[in-house]
Order: C-alpha cells, then structure tokens, then sequence
C-alpha cells in the first residue's frame, strides 16, 4: 500500500511520468500505468480522506503483458531527427503531426522522452541542460577537514556536504562529524533552507546512507530517506552506478568546494565543527557571489533571477529527523530502542512492530497503524511504561516503591525495617527486590508482626538477606533462640580477670 500511495502522491501531486514514477519506485512502467487506471476508475480523489487507503485489485491482470493490439506505433525517429534540422520545426509540432496519423500514439512527454533516448544513441557525450527548479545534485566531497573534538578531546575528521542547483550552479555546503543516514538527510533539509525552496527532484550518488541497493532500473531508497522526500514533496532520483556524467554539475561543485573553501582553510585551526561550519559559510558567501567569466554573472544572481521563482515553496512545519527500526516485542511487553525500553500493549508479545524516532518523540506502530507513542529518553537503561499497557496483575504492582515497602516494614520493627532497607539498597535498580520484600513483608500474616521482628533481627545479626532465609528462620522457629555471641550491657559474671567493654577504648594497660 506504501508504494501505491508513492506512485499516487508523485503522479497527482509531482506531475511526473509513468516511467520516471517507474524508476523511483522499483516497478515497471505497465504495472504503474494499470495502477494509475484503476485508481482513475474508481472515482476517488487525491488525496485520500484520513483513514482511507487504494487497494489494486487483480494483480495477475497487472503483471501480464499488453496484446499487440494495444502496443502504440513508434515513430520515424531518423525523419523526426532530420525534420528538426529545419528552422521553426519543434518536436511539438513533430508530435502534434503524429498524433494526427496515429489517434491513439504515444503523449507528448512520452514522445520527447523516447526521442532523447534514441538521440543518445548518437551522441552519448551529449552536454546536458538543466531546467530551472528541476534538480538538486548532492554529494560528499572525497578530502575531509580536521577540527577538535572536544567530546573526545582529539582531533576528528569531517565529511564535507555539497548540494548544487542544476540550473544556476547556486553552491550550499557544510562540515558533518561523518557520513551518517542523519547527518546525510539533515544536510539536504539544511540545503533546502538555504535555497529557500525544493525541487522537483533530487540526485544522489548510490551511497549506503541514501540507496539501499542501486540498480539504475530498481534503486532501493532508504526509508528514513524517502520520508525526507515525502515532507518536501521531491523525488529522490539516484544516479546511474560508475555513470559520473548522470550527476557532473555536483561533480564540479565538489571541485569548487574543493578549491575555494577547503583549500583556503588548510592552514587554519577549528576547535569545534561550528567553527568550522562558521568559516565554511563565509566562504560560501564569497564563492556564490563571485562572477563566472563563461557566463558573466555570479550564481547567485542566477538564482535569484532564474531559478528561485522556479522552486516549490518550503513546507511550513520544518523537518524533524526520523529514524525508521523494526523490532520485536519483548516478553515483558517493552521494546528496545536505542538502549532503552518503551512499553506497547501487553497483547502485542513476541510480535514484530515498526518504531519511527523522532527528535523528541518514540513512536511505536504496527502494520501501518499506530500503537503507541513515548516522550524519547536521552539515558540509559530506562524504561518507560504505561499503566494501560499492563496485564491487570502487573497494575498494582507498578504502584509499589521503596518508601511504600519501608513504611511496611516500619510498622512491624526497626529491625524488619533495616533488613528491606538493606536489600533495596543492595540492587542497582530497587525494583528488581520488590518482590523479595513483598514475600517478607507477607510473613507477618502467617506468624505474626513479634516473630517476624525477631527473625529480622537474627538475619541482620548473620547478614541473611533473602526470603528464603527469613522462611527458613520462622519454620524452624529459630527466631525464638537466643543470638549465639550477642552482645551484653555487663559480662555474665563479674571477676577481677575479667575486662570490661571499656578496656579496648583505653591507650594504655592498667596495672
């Protein structure tokens, strides 16, 4: 369903062909076309209501090959090439003369684009030229810069960011801490920013962090990837592998970048990557006013005049980072995220579950439809739950706590309440004694608050601190012996040899 929402959303909303639609979203062009026809038959509109989803029916139908009978005729490409050689012949005109013979031929669109296919042929070093607010071409500068980290008190290496407008060659770049999925879509809303708009598409090389598998026919986009393009309303267009021309306006922009910046700060020491950053912008600056002598005028005037009113306007709620994970419930109804916990519906056991991280938020769902959501904890170790997630047992349990089992204790003895203080104390996490306690606790119904007392008080003297042990003690009724070697206010009989408790205090031996 995800993929028929994406060739909907990039049909109705981007205005893209079926072929373009095809590549960006790993399926042939015929099985996109039948979606596109039986979504337009069926009477719905884009966008679908909340709620509401487009199911294809008849999938065999959709893989099969079309008949003869419905392949469209292909046109005279070498009389299409020669007829443009004449002054005031536009492939319009051309495509207009074909659809008169042919009722039932190709769209124009489709038209100019299996002529430039068929061109390529003969002349693959064709120069390429970019429509204003078409493409954006980004890519990783191959060098790096050195800055100091303070967080690991050394010097660290930075990945140097570069984004280039096909149209105006209107340059952004910056210094990340390495090439992360985040720092690689972070730095394209940043991009996005600074060229105050978005274009249609967007052209990446085939890194990991941005195509899962490249294949010219199939790429693979990363989800957290195309979540990115879904926000902007762009499409991710990755390049050819080992295709260099596909993507040769960043190729240069890299060389720039190299050579007006980077190269211009060799010599200079960062102590933080803002620093860095700061220096690179000034840079930038100087470099996107500066006056290209092929053309006469800077890139940003470029822009400004040709390719800023071109671009789609940015959204109103800014990009905020999202990480897409799939995990599995735990038995004790949490999942893990990053190294912490986050509780769903205890029904939810053993099954797999989608997470979405956000900046701010944890958000858990399952086959497409939300579960739950938590605030995001920067710790470690913890573990958020909600009451509503729990099995009825467990409720009353989540309502205990240290104090509740001190107060307890307090109630039957200072020596009851000194023991469930000592084997709280003994855990990192006092919750995982909280049983133990409890089952102490409970003695006092079977033999009451004076045994339990006792027993406390014998464990405390031979440093017993487990249920068990407390157990054992009031079954044998030990606790109602007297402490072997406990100590007394006076010696049990008085004698000249004999020294008193204060003798140990003193510094010297009395004679």
């Amino acid at each position: 369903m995800r993929k028929i929402d994406e060739i909907l959303r990039l049909h109705l909303e981007c205005g893209m062909g079926i072929r373009q639609i095809a590549r960006s979203c790993q399926l042939s062009h015929s099985t996109v076309s039948e979606y596109l026809e039986q979504f337009a038959s069926s009477g719905k509109s884009w966008p679908l209501a909340e709620g509401e989803v487009f199911i294809v029916k008849g999938n065999a139908v959709v893989a099969e090959a079309l008949p003869l009978s419905m392949r469209k005729p292909l046109p005279d490409w070498g009389a299409i090439h020669e007829e443009l050689k004449h002054k005031g012949v536009t492939l319009q005109l051309l495509w207009q003369e074909y659809r008169q013979e042919h009722e039932k031929g190709y769209g124009y669109s489709q038209f100019c684009e299996l002529y430039k296919k068929w061109r390529k042929k003969l002349s693959p070093s064709m120069r390429q030229h970019h429509k204003a607010g078409e493409k954006m071409f980004v890519d990783y500068a191959g060098p790096k810069m050195l800055y100091y980290d303070k967080n690991r008190g050394e010097q660290s290496a930075a990945s140097i960011f570069v984004a280039v407008l096909g149209a105006s060659s209107y340059t952004y770049a910056e210094a990340q801490s390495g090439e992360t999925k985040r720092n690689w879509i972070m730095g394209h809303a940043r991009a996005f920013d600074y060229f105050e708009g978005v274009p249609e598409q967007v052209i990446p090389d085939n890194l990991k962090t941005g195509v899962t598998s490249p294949c010219y026919y199939e790429p693979t986009i990363n989800l957290d990837y195309l979540e990115l393009s879904r926000h902007y309303h762009t499409v991710i267009m990755p390049a050819r592998v080992r295709k260099p021309k596909d993507k040769a306006k960043v190729e240069v922009a890299v060389q720039v970048v190299e050579r007006w910046i980077m190269a211009a700060l060799r010599k200079r020491i960062f102590l933080s990557l803002e620093e860095l950053n700061r220096a690179i912008k000034e840079l930038l600056e100087v470099l996107n006013t500066k006056v290209m002598k092929h053309l006469g005028k800077s890139r940003r005037e470029l822009w400004e005049h040709l390719e800023k009113r071109c671009l789609k306007p940015l959204p109103q709620k800014r990009y905020e980072y999202e990480e897409w994970r799939k995990a599995t419930v735990g038995i004790d109804y949490h999942v893990r995220v990053e190294k912490n916990w986050y509780s769903v519906p205890w029904r939810l056991v053993h099954q797999g579950v989608d997470v979405r991280i956000g900046e701010h938020v944890i958000e858990i769902l399952q086959r497409g439809q939300a579960v739950t959501s938590h605030p995001r904890s920067m710790g470690e170790n913890e573990a958020l739950t909600k009451q509503e997630h729990m099995p009825e047992g467990h409720r009353a349990m989540a309502a205990w706590t240290p104090e509740r089992f001190l107060r307890w204790a307090e109630k039957i003895g200072s020596s009851t309440r000194e023991l469930i203080s000592r084997i709280l104390s003994m855990r990192e996490y006092p919750e995982q004694s909280f049983r133990k306690c409890l089952g102490i606790i409970k003695q006092a119904d079977r033999y009451g608050s004076d045994r339990l007392e006792a027993a406390c008080r014998r464990a405390l003297h031979y440093r017993i601190f487990s249920y068990r042990g407390i157990k054992e003690i009031l079954e044998n009724s030990y606790d109602r012996l007297e402490l072997s070697g406990e100590q007394r206010e006076e010696p049990p009989c008085l004698h000249e040899n004999i020294r008193g408790s204060g003798y140990y205090g003193k510094g010297e031996i009395e004679c």
